[in-house]
């Protein structure tokens, strides 16, 4: 399986730790990917040219993700500012609205689509802003998308015909409200549809059938990037296997673990650390 992870990518900045850790859904999901297996993983994004660039780019190559159709342009990389509550909750508290990637378009030519079609799956989401090439994405490849906490009827209507999996975070939704955005996104077009929603669980709608899937507890030091290790392994292995209890149960194990430990895949590093200081 090959996976392609296109669009957003930003640092993390955890203000308490004063380190900045390498982040974005587009880019978690290719990293984790491939750690969770995949034969191939690759990332297409725009990066500055920063320190938070560099440190991206380098724990992409420590990875093995390709990044030969990466963009590198002139000034900030995206940034997150990142504080943690009493209960290690991730909470956001401040951006650079995305750095550099805010000014510059992602333009496909006809190499990146032949190259993205040598994929079996793409995944990208709404901080992307790519919901303009979808049409003529999905004629070339299987598309993955997380629409976060967006579900307006207006933007369902625009993303779901284009989409195979669609992915939304949840915890503000009862559990009837869950099962009818599903329906109506699988009414739309999407395939297999998904609402992670915290210390709730999973809800998942896949042939007409709804799954429950209850987290797995862990040892929380930092949730940011639960939702993406979710997301990840159940791509991963659905796509692979076809089992669906299989992948959410995986799923809900490669979460909590991602709990265990700092920022969404690791790689912390201190903001007056020179770069040449090994990645941990």
């Amino acid at each position: 399986m090959k996976v392609i992870g296109i669009g957003d990518n930003v640092v993390d900045y955890y203000q308490d730790r004063d380190e900045i850790y390498p982040g974005g859904n587009a880019l978690n999901i290719a990293v984790l990917c491939k750690r969770y297996g995949v034969e191939k993983s690759s990332y297409i994004g725009v990066i500055g040219n920063d320190l938070a660039a560099n440190h991206i780019v380098n724990s992409l190559v420590a990875e093995d993700v390709d990044i030969s159709r990466i963009r590198k342009a002139y000034g900030p990389n995206g940034e997150s500012v990142i504080s943690l509550n009493e209960d290690n909750d991730r909470t956001f508290v401040g951006s650079n609205n995305g750095g550099v990637q805010a000014l510059i378009k992602l333009n496909f030519d006809e190499t990146d689509l032949n190259y993205i079609s040598t994929h079996d799956l793409m995944h990208t989401s709404l901080y992307s802003h790519i919901e303009q090439d979808l049409p003529m994405l999905s004629d070339k490849i299987a598309i993955s998308f997380d629409f976060s906490f967006r579900h307006e009827e207006a933007y369902l209507k625009k993303v779901c015909p284009y989409v195979d999996y669609g992915f939304f975070s949840g915890s503000e939704l009862n559990e009837t409200e869950c099962i009818e955005l599903m329906h109506y996104v699988k009414s739309l077009g999407t395939k297999v549809i998904g609402i992670t929603r915290g210390e709730k669980g999973a809800l998942f709608l896949v042939d007409e059938q709804v799954y429950k899937q209850p987290i797995v507890e862990a040892k929380v030091i930092d949730t940011l990037g639960a939702g993406d290790s979710f997301i990840s392994m159940f791509l991963t292995h659905y796509h692979q296997h076809g089992n669906v209890n299989e992948a959410l149960n995986q799923s809900a194990i490669a979460a909590a673990k991602n709990c265990e430990s700092y920022g969404a895949f690791g790689y912390g590093l201190s903001k007056k650390t020179n770069l040449s200081k090994k990645l941990v």
